[in-house]
């Protein structure tokens, strides 16, 4: 299970990479293993101001819809648009060219309440 210690992560499976005010955003090896082989994720909220923890998207696997939870408050500033095409890019590279968002953030110290790679690791039992 590939969980790169340089990223903060959330108790719903999402990744953050954390660059000045900017997070990137995607969900883990764990989590797109667990949903399988991924069809389809859908972000309507480009260009949005949300707060932590609000629905951001879905993604969809050949056998479920899973929500996609904003790990901090912030505009919602880019959407990866390689995923219109290609959503299998969140299964074959998921810290990588398959992550889904970029968000301005606008809570800061929220970044503090993310959990590192070991916290996260015992999440899932790694």
């Amino acid at each position: 299970m590939n969980i790169p210690s340089e990223l903060k992560y959330t108790k719903d499976h999402e990744w953050v990479k954390i660059d000045g005010d900017i997070a990137t955003v995607g969900i883990t090896d764990f989590a797109q293993s667990e949903l399988g082989d991924i069809v389809y994720v859908e972000v309507e909220t480009l260009d949005e101001t949300l707060d932590k923890e609000e629905v951001f998207g879905t993604v969809e696997a050949v056998k479920t819809v899973s929500d996609l939870f904003l790990p901090l408050s912030g505009e919602i500033i880019e959407f990866n648009e390689a995923l219109e095409d290609e959503p299998e890019k969140v299964n074959s590279d998921p810290y990588g060219d398959g992550w889904m968002v970029k968000i301005k953030i606008s809570e800061p110290s929220e970044v503090e309440e993310l959990m590192s790679a070991d916290d996260y690791k015992a999440l899932i039992g790694a």
